[in-house]
């Protein structure tokens, strides 16, 4: 056990299996002394480089030393293909060092950008994580934060736990150190060692019923019993995405909810992140599509822009189920072939369609709505009638906006096949260039 008031070497004990590790560059201390530990070892199995700021030793000040260990830990952790976490307890800066503390901090950011989609990144927050050190931790894959630990870039608005998950800054909020490194360990077991090595695959438990009618129950309807672990939970309401195995093997699940209402431009940017995380490590992303809609206000259709090019630029293998709603741009950003997914299973209850019923029911069908006795009930079922024919999931498959058709108890089976026909995937051959520009 551990609390987080005790020294970096503490955690680096509860960190590692069975408390062992190889600590690097013992000797190595700047003129702020040991505050920062740097080592390798086995985390629940996975080889993982480590370094823990120690704020017990000159408040874990960040002095050119400090900086150089945690930059070779990167410089390593790249080489070797492993993944790397780092454990965030500083006040700040070594004094002493005046505007070299610049450069120190720099050098981490640099390293840290170039090792980024190579091997997974992990930031651990036990205490404070100030200044250029949280744009640093901030950086990672993954940002893992203790209840009473804090964040910011400028002391004079300091950012909760609680805070920073609510504005997507941390993906997993933990009680205290201990429950964060658990939590660390779980998420590494579903990821790859580095870019180019294979999915984990484990031994598996199918889920107990297949019950698709809001966002989480449909992930553990198509993914494998207990397997999920759900990122970014605070930022974004009306979206789901989360990590988990379907039939052994690792995946990505990203699951729209419109019990929560539209989705709003945090859930596409939160969308958007995890299918760029997913894709840099080669993760299979299944979507699940029940949506109301996306909310009109705001950068809304900038990042419904930016979600829907991450889909397409992904080259991971991509299958998108429609549970219930999917229309228009939803669709096409979502569900359209090719471009958001390789293969669309939808529900037999599914509704399909290049604009929403409603919007249909007023437009397509004006003539029954004059003269109605009551308006609101004829614009209703016309909608029903428009979702039924021209909207159906039969009528989808037959113009060929979808793969396959299939009732609720069929979805797991579908999903999982085309991820199993899809693990072999190559590159489709793309325009040469530098980079997109859509961001």
């Amino acid at each position: 056990m551990i609390n987080d008031q005790q020294s970096a070497a503490a955690v680096l004990s509860a960190l590692f299996d069975d408390g062992v590790y190889t600590e690097l560059s013992a000797g190595y201390q700047g003129r702020s002394g040991q505050s920062v530990i740097t080592a390798y070892g086995y985390a629940g199995g996975t080889p993982v480089y480590v370094f823990a700021q120690d704020s017990s030793v000159s408040g874990g000040a960040v002095d050119s030393v400090h900086a150089a260990k945690i930059a070779q830990v990167f410089e390593l952790a790249a080489r070797n293909g492993m993944p790397v976490i780092g454990v965030y307890d500083s006040r700040g800066a070594f004094v002493d060092d005046g505007v070299e503390s610049l450069n120190a901090y720099s050098l981490m950011l640099e390293k840290l950008t170039a090792m980024s989609g190579v091997v997974p990144t992990v930031s651990v927050i036990t205490g404070i994580c100030s200044g250029s050190m949280a744009l640093i931790a901030s950086s990672a894959d993954l940002v893992v934060m203790t209840k009473d630990a804090e964040i910011y870039l400028d002391a004079a608005d300091p950012s909760s736990a609680d805070k920073a998950a609510e504005n997507g800054t941390v993906q997993l909020v933990a009680k205290d150190a201990a429950d964060a490194l658990d939590k660390v360990r779980r998420y590494l077991s579903l990821m790859p060692q580095n870019d180019l090595s294979p999915l984990p695959e484990y031994e598996y438990d199918p889920p107990a019923a297949a019950d698709m009618s809001d966002a989480h129950k449909a992930c553990e309807s198509v993914a494998d019993a207990g397997s999920i672990i759900e990122l970014s939970a605070a930022f974004g309401k009306a979206s789901v995405t989360a990590l988990g195995t379907v039939n052994g093997t690792a995946a990505g699940l990203v699951a729209t909810d419109k019990t929560a209402g539209k989705l709003t431009p945090h859930d596409l940017q939160k969308i958007a992140r995890f299918v760029r995380l997913c894709d840099a490590y080669g993760i299979p992303v299944v979507t699940i599509v029940d949506c109301e809609g996306i909310e009109n206000k705001g950068c809304a259709a900038r990042m419904l822009v930016r979600m829907a090019a991450v889909y397409s630029e992904a080259v991971c293998p991509k299958v998108t189920i429609i549970s219930g709603k999917a229309t228009g741009a939803v669709f096409t950003a979502f569900a359209g072939k090719n471009a958001a997914a390789d293969m669309t299973i939808a529900l037999d209850t599914a509704v399909i369609a290049p604009i929403d019923p409603m919007t249909a029911a007023e437009f397509l069908y004006h003539d029954r709505l004059i003269g109605a006795a009551d308006p609101a009930a004829v614009r209703k079922a016309s909608a029903e009638d428009h979702a039924r024919t021209e909207g159906s999931a039969a009528l989808a498959a037959q113009r060929g906006a979808v793969d396959m058709v299939t009732d609720a108890s069929g979805v797991r089976a579908a999903a999982a096949s085309a991820l199993d026909f899809a693990a072999g995937k190559r590159l489709l051959r793309r325009l040469p260039k530098k980079h997109s520009v859509i961001c």
